[in-house]
């Protein structure tokens, strides 16, 4: 079997089954997997992982890791053989450490997402069942209904009133259909392949069955694949981590070069202060910041998949901690979601069986975009059908808000009756009627504004009962009427409303306190009416601060918008384009914006917002779109979810403040040093040492605890903060290293030796125990960490003091202190951290907290 070229929408359908070997009802699973190995995964470019030693050894390409392998390639040379190996096994243990971490996060990762991959219903072995549309090869046949991605390039077998969105490719803005026929001229490019479907676009209305033609890169989208994969704006966070990172990097600059201009004054040996201004280059990078990064975001992933809250962009974990609006439907959300049909009245209040029936007509023989409301009817009453044919369809759409199916009755001894019946949005099904059923068969009457006015005293009296209701209609056409189109869908006669009951959800009414609690503001984005929002609101306590209506929205400017969706949380009867427009007038002033959603519709404001949220039931094209997939339609798990975004962010940022705070003092002091020691106030091996040790012991950082009061508002990335916190706190650092050097030099009398082993541990010690009071921002002693934090950072301590002890000792340069240090030592520790407590708390009383 070849690959077929660009153009096969052109060949007969038979030729083209016969140069794919394939059939109407599928390939066997044998073939496909054979299939599969010879074409490759559906997908646009080769994901296949790299090799396990490719990718470890990618790690060695961090530049600071470079110039250290250089400066030990210069110790070699040069006879300093220990300096050698105490180089090459800080970096290999902090690179091994580095990729163990990244590759179990990163492996997780993906297995959460595959849990929620898009899938799609392929025939195998004649039987249909749903796969990865990865798993596609040409030859398989696809079944596509509304609200699918098209999951490869696609010949239509078979077609009922199928709409496509393939914007993607060709612009369109509006549906395009598609039929299963051959083309009576030849087509030069997709645009005009109405017998086929394209990887990338999404299904509007209808059903279809279709050959799977190409796949992967050989797809039209594959084809353009480079220009679709260009990478989309960075985040917040993004942006935030680059920021610091260039901070970071301007100090080490600085700093680096004081250090080995001033050597250099003071004419010290070039490689040693070569080797000195290196390793405090590696002492002030936070190297292990992009590995505690995607571990902490791993690690928030796993535990809100616990939270039955999926993942797909790592990133958008910190979006969901600082999110402070969300914007929702109510259907699922706030309601239970089981919708059922409980009243079918006519124009004049009264149940009525006609009514039912003209519904259930319509509802039965419509193809297109089916919802609950569809399922609500059909389940209510089973109603006899066969006596109607189904001839041509208007299928729903978003900006028409109604369907209409044509229909012809055939009954034994009479003519043949053709209808058009339609049913929707209650006033626009109103607008289009001229006259009202009065009864069962009892006629018709004008609808004039008498009736029109009593027909929506009717509608709103449902509506604040908690109804939602849809409008039933219908007209009589010619026996030779051959086809429905949007222009039929006037003089109506109308039938009455079908009323549908979809109860307020429990567990809706702590979650909407709770978001609002932690600082998150709901609001309500529906195409629902005001009057049903709003009694559901009311039966979960949810105060109504203001309205607006899709036709208010349409008339309103940007600036105008603006002050009003900041004083409104409910919007109702809006379209999809107006749900965009509110996410886009959030978004301008300032707030982060979250959106949940699950239908065709939801798809271009899932991607606007600064974090979509669907879920597992949803539509293709709304998964696809999302940032996270919640497994249960619950603001309840969307609210577990946000804390644990925040306390996720809550993790990451003590890593960074330990580093911009006792870390960046330490550096400074050993910068600062250099001016009136005789010597390096540490060797080059023993900072390494002491940062690679300081490392492990902030291994637990992501798995530490949080406390709830810093998960009660949401937290965005602020590197002036961060600045600002390290301009405040890391002094006090310098302050204790100073003491130290003066009790080293004056009470002690210490020589070189003594003079690095001293330092070493009283620096490694306050640097690490530290973390127990920068990780919180109430008392230490009332917010309890992680056990592993705290045993591995006494651990690390006690492993840094014994060193001078140990066989090890000589090659590192460390002679045992005497025992008056440790007492010394254990007092400076104590009031060093006591004096971080009380510039903490300074801190945050007079600086902007994020």
């Amino acid at each position: 079997m070849d690959r077929l070229d660009a153009t096969f929408w052109n060949l007969p359908t038979e030729s083209l089954q016969s140069r794919l070997e394939a059939t109407q009802a599928g390939l066997s699973q044998d073939e496909a997997l054979l299939r599969h190995a010879r074409f490759g995964p559906n997908t646009l470019r080769d994901h296949a992982e790299r090799p396990i030693l490719i990718q470890y050894l990618s790690h060695f390409k961090n530049p600071l890791v470079i110039v250290l392998l250089a400066a030990s390639a210069v110790s070699a040379l040069t006879d300093e053989i220990t300096s050698f190996v105490i180089i090459w096994v800080i970096v290999l243990m902090s690179v091994t450490l580095d990729f163990v971490q990244e590759y179990r996060a990163g492996r997780a990762a993906d297995q959460l997402k595959k849990a929620v991959a898009v899938r799609t219903t392929v025939l195998r072995d004649a039987q249909p069942q749903e796969i990865q549309i990865e798993g596609l090869v040409p030859g398989d046949v696809v079944l596509l209904t509304a609200g699918d991605l098209i999951p490869a390039d696609c010949r239509l077998l078979d077609a009922k009133d199928f709409f496509i969105n393939q914007a993607l490719l060709t612009g369109e803005s509006y549906p395009v259909e598609k039929f299963a026929r051959e083309l009576s001229e030849p087509a030069a490019d997709l645009s005009q392949a109405v017998n086929s479907v394209f990887m990338g676009t999404s299904v509007i209305s209808g059903m279809a069955k279709a050959l799977v033609c190409r796949t992967g890169a050989d797809t039209a989208v594959g084809d353009i694949a480079d220009s679709l994969q260009v990478k989309p704006p960075p985040t917040a966070f993004e942006l935030g981590t680059q920021s610091f990172g260039m901070l970071i990097m301007r100090l080490t600059f600085l700093l680096v070069l004081f250090v080995f201009l001033n050597n250099a004054f003071f004419h010290r040996p070039f490689l040693e202060s070569f080797l000195f201004a290196i390793a405090l280059a590696v002492g002030l990078t936070p190297e292990l910041l992009p590995m505690v990064v995607t571990v902490t975001l791993s690690r928030g992933a796993l535990r809100m998949a616990k939270k039955q809250v999926i993942v797909k962009q790592l990133a958008s974990i910190h979006n969901l901690g600082s999110m402070d609006v969300i914007c929702t439907d109510k259907t699922g959300t706030l309601t239970e979601g089981r919708i059922r049909l409980e009243r079918h009245l006519d124009a004049q209040g009264k149940e009525s069986e006609q009514v039912l029936q003209l519904a259930y007509l319509n509802s039965y023989f419509e193809t297109g975009l089916k919802s609950p409301l569809d399922d609500a009817i059909l389940e209510h009453k089973e109603i006899d059908a066969s006596g109607w044919r189904k001839i041509d369809e208007v299928p729903f759409d978003f900006e028409r808000r109604r369907v209409s199916v044509l229909v012809e009755q055939e009954k034994p001894g009479q003519d043949k009756k053709r209808l058009l019946v339609v049913k929707g949005s209650p006033e626009d099904i109103l607008r289009l009627s001229t006259q009202y059923a009065v009864g069962e068969s009892q006629g018709f009457k004008p609808l004039d504004d008498q009736a029109l006015a009593s027909l929506h005293a009717l509608h709103d009296s449902l509506g604040r009962e908690g109804f939602k209701v849809l409008g039933i209609a219908w007209r009589p056409v010619a026996q030779d009427h051959p086809h429905a189109i949007v222009d039929d869908e006037t003089e109506l006669i109308f039938a009455g409303f079908a009323a549908f009951l979809d109860s307020p959800k429990e567990s809706a009414a702590h979650a909407l306190k709770a978001l609002a609690a932690d600082g998150v503001s709901v609001k309500i984005v529906t195409g629902d009416s005001e009057l049903v929002t709003r009694y559901v609101c009311a039966q979960l306590n949810m105060p109504v601060t203001g309205v607006l209506t899709g036709s208010e929205i349409q008339q309103m400017d940007d600036p105008t918008l603006a002050v009003r969706v900041r004083e409104a949380n409910l919007f109702c009867r809006v379209t999809p384009m107006q749900k965009n427009r509110l996410i886009l007038s959030l978004k301008a002033q300032g707030r982060t914006v979250g959106y949940l959603g699950d239908g065709i519709n939801d798809a271009p404001s899932l991607r606007t917002a600064d974090v979509g949220i669907s879920v597992d039931s949803a539509v293709d094209v709304a998964k696809a779109a999302a940032d996270m997939i919640m497994l249960r339609h619950d603001l309840n798990v969307l609210h577990s979810g946000v804390r644990e975004g925040r306390r996720t962010f809550a993790n990451i940022m003590k890593y960074i403040m330990m580093g911009t705070s006792s870390n960046f003092g330490n550096m400074f002091s050993m910068a600062a040093a250099t001016l009136f020691l005789p010597f390096l106030p540490m060797l080059p091996s023993q900072i390494l040492l002491n940062n690679l040790l300081y490392d492990i012991s902030e291994l637990p950082i992501p798995m530490d605890n949080v406390d709830n009061a810093y998960l009660s508002q949401p937290r965005q990335w602020d590197t002036t903060f961060i600045r600002n916190f390290m301009w405040v706190v890391g002094p006090v650092s310098s302050i204790f290293d100073f003491l130290t050097f003066y009790i080293l030099l004056k009470v002690f009398g210490a020589g070189e030796e003594l003079f690095h082993t001293g330092w070493f541990i009283e620096s490694f010690a306050t640097q690490v125990m530290v973390i127990f009071v920068i990780r919180t921002r109430g008392n230490p002693f009332k917010s309890r960490p992680n056990l592993a934090l705290t045993v591995t950072s006494l651990a690390v301590v006690l492993i840094a003091m014994a060193l001078p002890f140990t066989p090890f000792a000589a090659h590192l340069g460390f002679v045992a202190p005497p025992p008056l240090f440790f007492l010394i030592l254990l007092a400076m520790v104590l009031c060093y951290l006591v004096t971080v407590e009380f510039v903490k708390q300074y801190f945050y009383r007079h600086f902007t907290v994020r």
